[in-house]
């Protein structure tokens, strides 16, 4: 059997918002975090509103559900270039749902609805069925304990 190649990923994270006092009561400190990758962009992020976090700057939920749908979508472009179906724009407005019972919390589900622009010679149903294939190859799919549905719409003719 071949052993499974592996792949790290490192991020730091600093809570910044030690800066504006210490976590003397719930509603008082700062949820305020900066995570840097090595040669990338500073990412700040915060708490969800809901939970005291500032609304102007990301949240990990917000992170998941994107982090689903980017990993679905680079997974079905692959896909579309290896099948020979040209893509010539793809959009998501993908939603997650998260249930909240007695201060824990944890998604329920994620649904992604991409559409997708093919030109107009494409085969529309090919390539819908892609998404069912990018979606078993999505890693980040694969990782998570809650269902992620596709929702997809094809559009023929784009430029």
């Amino acid at each position: 059997m071949a052993t499974p190649r592996q792949h790290r990923y490192e991020a730091r994270l600093v809570w910044t918002g030690a800066s504006q006092g210490p976590t003397k009561g719930y509603a008082s400190y700062s949820r305020e975090y900066e995570v840097t990758f090595a040669g990338k962009p500073v990412m700040r992020g915060s708490a969800d509103p809901t939970f005291k976090g500032d609304a102007s700057l990301h949240n990990p939920e917000e992170l998941l559900v994107a982090a689903l749908s980017s990993c679905h979508c680079l997974s079905y472009l692959a896909l579309a270039a290896l099948a020979g179906i040209q893509v010539t724009a793809y959009e998501d407005a993908a939603t997650g749902t998260m249930a909240e019972t007695g201060g824990a919390g944890r998604f329920t589900d994620v649904v992604l609805r991409p559409k997708v622009t093919i030109a107009a010679a494409m085969d529309a149903e090919k390539a819908r069925g892609l998404h069912e294939k990018a979606h078993e190859v999505c890693f980040i799919a694969a990782s998570v304990n809650f269902p992620v549905r596709c929702e997809p719409v094809i559009v023929v003719g784009g430029a």
